[in-house]
């Protein structure tokens, strides 16, 4: 078959498919980084957009001419098949029940891979924690931002994504000065890997950090979300060392994490660190020591 034959939706379709199952059996860090939902809402999309298409040019389909052309004729003789009795070509009614079918079908294989989804989320991540695990995990978590509060303060998973996650586009909440902060599942289970499995997966576990040192600030009442990314940085450096974390790669993953906040744009321009966030600098934690964050 002929590549430029095939529809460009059909790669589309393909190349969905394909992107579903990278990210199931690929790197946590594409699923941490691209909401599976977005990938669903846009493969249903299409689907629409193929039922709408086939059944506006539905109609009547015309039948392929397959009696004998006149150069046939002109070389072997032979004779044309008679019209039909009206002396008109024949027409076949196109078939509607076609489109619906393959929008059944293309629905069917979303389901089919958003059960496989379910499957594997279910067996891995924090998921897959036992009651008594997270329990643990969650108590940890509070511990460590009651440090960083001065004050008793609780973390909660946001296993229901009612509060975070890929729809509020946030890792983490929490009230100025409350005592509840709020993390998202995935935040939550590379903080467990790091302080009860010693795993380590790069940025993501300095995000995780991070976001928990975040929310922390919050609860202790700091309200700028840029001098609030400040402060979590330069705590991230203890709190990272307390979860198991060498003083080093934990100061490695902090100073990545500066450098990504002053990369990332405007679209997150209430959390750029501001000027002063620095060695020596107003919101310097530590002006004693050289070595910032």
């Amino acid at each position: 078959m002929d590549a430029s034959a095939v529809s460009p939706w059909l790669w589309v379709r393909i190349a969905l498919v394909g992107f579903v199952l990278a990210w199931m059996i690929g790197p946590s860090a594409l699923r941490g980084a691209v909401p599976i939902l977005v990938v669903f809402l846009v493969a249903l999309g299409l689907e629409v957009h193929f039922l709408v298409s086939a059944l506006r040019h539905g109609g009547p389909r015309r039948r392929p001419d397959r009696r004998p052309q006149e150069v046939d004729l002109e070389r072997y003789g032979f004779e044309a098949d008679e019209p039909g009795e009206d002396g008109h070509e024949e027409y076949a009614p196109s078939p509607s029940l076609v489109p619906v079918r393959r929008f059944v079908l293309g629905l069917a294989l979303m389901v089919a891979l958003l059960g496989a989804i379910w499957f594997v989320q279910s067996r891995t991540g924090w998921d897959a924690l036992s009651g008594e695990t997270k329990v643990s995990a969650v108590a940890r978590f509070s511990a460590e931002a009651s440090r960083i509060a001065e004050k008793p303060v609780s973390i909660r998973c946001d296993e229901a994504r009612d509060y975070v996650g890929a729809v509020q586009h946030t890792d983490g909440v929490a009230t100025v000065g409350g005592d509840l902060g709020i993390l998202t599942p995935e935040i939550c289970h590379d903080l467990y890997r790091l302080a009860f499995k010693r795993e380590t997966t790069g940025s993501r576990t300095g995000r995780a950090v991070a976001v928990l040192a975040h929310e922390a600030w919050h609860l202790r009442g700091t309200s700028d979300e840029g001098t609030t990314e400040c402060y979590a940085l330069q705590s991230g450096v203890e709190l990272g060392t307390r979860l198991g974390l060498s003083e080093d790669t934990a100061r490695q993953l902090m100073r990545q994490q500066l450098i990504e906040n002053q990369l990332r744009g405007a679209s997150t321009l209430e959390y750029r660190v501001p000027s002063e966030c620095r060695d020596g600098g107003r919101l310097d934690l530590g002006p004693g020591s050289t070595r910032f964050p």
